[in-house]
């Protein structure tokens, strides 16, 4: 008898690390899906006859519906089963990548990567949340580490890949061969994730106590600056590699594989060190993605140089999510999908600005100026951290 209910605490255990480690491979789906663009964006504005900028644009509209669709969504849906809502998210996932796919025309392309910001909107509203609550005891630090894992190989293997399949087998392809891997990931998911009940609902009326919480808006605050700083300069790094740093197409796919790599080394040391250190890693992220873009600049003296920024870049990048991400979850207890989707909003509108500021800046500064003009919000954020959030 005891043997047997040593076996079904052993399954138990595992179980929960499966649904984590499947909620991690979604979070590697969507975050793919969500910069693949990035590393496409040459093949996509030559096939369509428009600017870089321009298709840059993809980027911001995507991320802007993100932010304007995540409070409202996961308001309306705060009510719902957890994984039933994870199930039709990633179906809607699926359908608009094989729009992606068809497209035959920059509109057509933009109305499907409509369909995928929506059901990104709600993914990042609960994945986080939905994480920490099927993790083992004790084990929520992990469990969000390993859902930046999941962003972390998006950037190393996911880009990367989709730029590959891109260079040789037409953009579309990149678009469907995620709808693909999403379509299985909805067969696992539906085996795999058990029922868990709603993390509470919550009304429009009570957001104003929501926002009352002083941390949580500067948090918010930083997460809007900050990410914006980073997509100035992100969102471009194809182009500004090829042309500034003269860099060709391999030795590109190669600096994105590293700096997605650094991610496996900033969810190592989240999960290990960070509930002893919080400030430290608070601190490293903040002045160090500020010293990165400062940095960037340094590209053009060679390779090594561009892989030294771009560790210490990934690095800090990482780090920021993870620790910005468990703030929120540690203000908020209750209502956290909503203050996680309040957060998904702001981060998306940060990702939607930076790209459409790096735009602008490339059109009247150069792609040469990106770095710096990043690097100049992010000293802002600097002195208003240490000068207010600090304390």
């Amino acid at each position: 008898m005891q043997n047997l209910q040593a076996d079904d605490s052993i399954n138990s255990h595992w179980k929960m690390w499966l649904a984590v480690l499947t909620i991690s491979f979604a979070a590697f789906t969507f975050n793919t899906s969500e910069f693949v663009p990035i590393g496409l964006l040459s093949l996509i504005a030559d096939d369509f006859g428009v600017s870089e900028a321009e298709a840059g644009f993809l980027i911001s509209l995507y991320a802007w519906v993100v932010a304007l669709a995540s409070l409202p969504l996961m308001l309306a849906c705060s009510r719902f089963e957890m994984k039933r809502l994870l199930l039709v998210v990633v179906a809607l996932f699926v359908l608009s990548h094989i729009g992606s796919a068809l497209a035959n025309g920059y509109w057509t392309l933009m109305l499907s990567r409509l369909g995928v910001a929506c059901a990104h909107a709600l993914f990042w509203s609960i994945a986080a949340p939905l994480a920490v609550r099927v993790a083992p005891k004790g084990k929520e630090s992990l469990a969000l580490s390993c859902i930046a894992t999941g962003t972390s190989i998006a950037l190393i293997a996911g880009l990367p890949l989709g730029r590959v399949i891109g260079l040789h087998l037409g953009w579309r392809m990149s678009f469907f061969a995620i709808g693909i891997v999403a379509f299985l990931l909805l067969l696992i998911l539906f085996k795999s994730l058990p029922n868990v009940p709603s993390g509470g609902a919550i009304s429009p009326r009570s957001l104003p106590k929501l926002l009352k919480t002083p941390k949580l808006i500067g948090i918010y605050g930083i997460t809007l600056c900050l990410v914006s700083a980073h997509f100035i300069a992100y969102s471009y790094i194809e182009p500004f590699l090829m042309q500034y740093a003269n860099f060709g197409e391999n030795v590109v796919t190669l600096v994105l594989i590293v700096f997605g790599c650094v991610g496996f080394l900033g969810s190592f040391l989240f999960s290990k060190y960070y509930d002893t250190h919080q400030g430290f890693f608070l601190n490293f992220a903040i002045f160090g993605i500020f010293i990165a873009l400062m940095s960037l600049v340094g590209v053009s003296f060679g390779l090594l140089s561009a892989l030294s920024i771009c560790v210490l870049w990934g690095l800090c990048v990482t780090i920021f999510n993870l620790t910005f991400q468990s703030k929120v979850l540690n203000l908020v207890p209750i209502g956290t999908s909503v203050a996680m989707s309040m957060f998904s909003g702001i981060y998306n509108v940060g990702i939607g600005s930076g790209a459409f500021i790096g735009g602008i800046v490339i059109g009247h500064l150069g792609i040469e100026n990106i770095g710096y003009v990043g690097a100049a919000i992010a000293l802002c954020v600097c002195i208003y951290y240490k000068g207010w959030f600090a304390k």
